[in-house]
């Protein structure tokens, strides 16, 4: 069954085939009437006229018949050959515009013996979502910038774009995981869905694209100097700074509240942090140095690299920040998701349900057992408090009925974490990261915006996707560590992280833009 997301395909009508069938026919029937139209006209009763015999006579005669008959077929074998020969030039005509045609009814389209291999139709695919996906992610950091600088009215315009850009982007990371899925099954759909795919994702960069000209306009440096530009993006960088050093201390007491376990996922962001607000102090100075000689173009691609360290950087603080602002809700509400589940669990017992016996008996039994172990951790000492909402909800959704509210609000709780933590690894590290990740970060977004959300599928999606782009991460660490051993010091720290949050050459210099517009302010220096 062809999934709905890839419907809608036009179709080349069939009508063209049964009119050359007829063309074809009447030429044979008229060649057939040709030839046969001879021996149906010649008279063997004609009156020979009584003549004296001549000896020559009946050898005259016959080669007489003999010529008539001859020049009787030339023009019916002249009809024979041009209905061939015509043909024969319909054919290879047909032939050579279904090789060339690109259009869905065209033979490339329909995945005939000609197309290529669906291996190939699937690594553009997955190219084509990365490069948007960055384009959507890197057009968004921008847009914070320049509303700080010019206002919220001013930057509408581009905003809707980017909604746009990753409305089309969402469809694509959705048709994505359907095929991941095995939707659709025969390869003739599937080689559809991925030409979706790639179209879903050239629409979101054509949609940024046509946004670029007037963005650049907004944010063009102004004769005066660079002081608009550079003033609250400095202000963001410094209250960043000091956010930094706050998450550090608290991600310390956090750690040792409730375990190293607790906080590992965002281990290291700290450091990281600092690695690209160093880049981005580097930036600025140079930005300043530029716009005082006058070079205005150098200015702002300075700052621009300056804007996107400063914007990973925040993402990585936020990520402290957010996790342990949830590990303390989930720890106020461990108690209140322990009563709810006795409650559920109780009232599974007593009331009617569709579950065997047995089986209902051994599925309360088995939450019997995790929500002991939770209150003996709970009691015992440093614990993680999202970890444990998870088993309980977990284990009692088998049996849930629905009367207590505290386990499903621990999932969402849960859930939301867990997207929060994977899409800011993802924004700060999407440099190394292939599409996998990505989708599946996508699916746990959309699962966690449905109504009613599913919180259970949404974070073990969200988690999957952390630990995807940890690996791809990993992998793609090997590189970065061989040119941070031709830097020096803390500078080839800093160009690492800075290549892992998707910026070459030691900064990310991308814009707001599609793939043909954001790079558009990358030159030498």
């Amino acid at each position: 069954m062809t999934s709905p997301l890839i419907r809608g395909r036009p179709r080349r009508a069939a009508s063209h085939i049964s009119v050359r069938v007829a063309h074809a026919l009447v030429g044979g029937v008229a060649a057939v009437v040709w030839l046969v139209l001879p021996w149906m006209t010649i008279n063997h009763d004609v009156p020979v006229p009584a003549t004296r015999a001549v000896p020559s006579a009946p050898s005259a005669a016959g080669a007489q018949r003999d010529e008539t008959s001859a020049t009787d077929l030339v023009l019916p074998l002249a009809v024979v050959a041009a209905v061939v020969v015509l043909a024969g030039y319909g054919y290879v005509r047909r032939t050579r515009r279904a090789r060339t045609r690109t259009t869905p009814g065209g033979a490339v389209a329909r995945a005939g013996p000609a197309a290529g291999p669906l291996s190939e139709d699937d690594e553009r695919a997955r190219a084509a979502l990365v490069e948007a996906d960055d384009c959507v992610r890197t057009s968004r950091e921008e847009l914070a910038f320049a509303e700080a600088q010019c206002g919220s009215d001013a930057v509408a315009p581009f905003a809707l774009a980017v909604r746009d850009a990753a409305s089309e982007l969402a469809a694509a990371f959705r048709m994505r995981q359907q095929y991941d899925e095995g939707v659709p099954e025969d390869e003739t759909s599937r080689r559809h869905a991925l030409a979706g795919i790639v179209g879903r994702c050239r629409e979101a960069g054509r949609r940024l694209d046509a946004e670029a000209p007037a963005f650049d306009l907004l944010r063009a440096p102004e004769p005066g100097g660079p002081d608009t530009a550079l003033e609250p993006a400095e202000t963001r960088f410094r209250e960043l700074t000091a956010r930094t050093g706050a998450a550090g201390t608290t991600l310390a007491g956090a750690t040792e509240r409730y375990g190293p376990a607790a906080t590992a996922a965002v281990t290291g962001h700290v450091e990281q942090a600092k690695d690209r607000l160093v880049f981005a102090t580097v930036r600025f100075n140079q930005a300043r140095q530029r716009a005082d000689t006058g070079d205005r173009e150098g200015a702002a691609r300075h700052l621009r690299a300056a804007e996107g360290a400063t914007a990973q950087a925040g993402v990585l603080v936020t990520c402290v920040e957010r996790l342990v602002a949830d590990l303390a809700a989930a720890a106020e509400l461990v108690p209140a998701a322990l009563t709810g589940a006795e409650a559920e669990l109780d009232a599974a017992r007593t009331s009617d349900t569709a579950l065997p016996t047995g089986e209902l008996h051994a599925l309360a039994g088995r939450a019997d057992l995790v929500l002991t172990a939770v209150r003996e951790e709970v009691t015992a000492g440093p614990y993680d408090p999202l970890d444990a909402l998870r088993r309980i909800t977990e284990a009692v959704a088998p049996v849930a009925t629905g009367r207590a509210g505290a386990p499903p609000a621990g999932a969402l709780l849960a859930a939301r974490s867990a997207v929060a933590l994977a899409d800011g690894f993802v924004a700060a590290h999407r440099g190394a990261l292939g599409s996998t990740a990505r989708t599946r970060l996508a699916e746990a977004e959309r699962l966690l915006g449905t109504e009613p959300p599913d919180a259970q599928a949404a974070d073990a999606l969200a988690r999957q996707a952390l630990a995807l782009a940890e690996q791809d991460v990993r992998i793609y660490g090997n590189p970065i560590a061989g040119a941070a051993e031709h830097a020096s010091g803390a500078a080839g720290a800093v160009v690492g992280g800075i290549l892992l949050g998707g910026g070459p050459d030691g900064g990310p210099p991308a814009s707001f833009g599609g793939p043909r517009t954001r790079a558009r302010r990358v030159k030498p220096d």
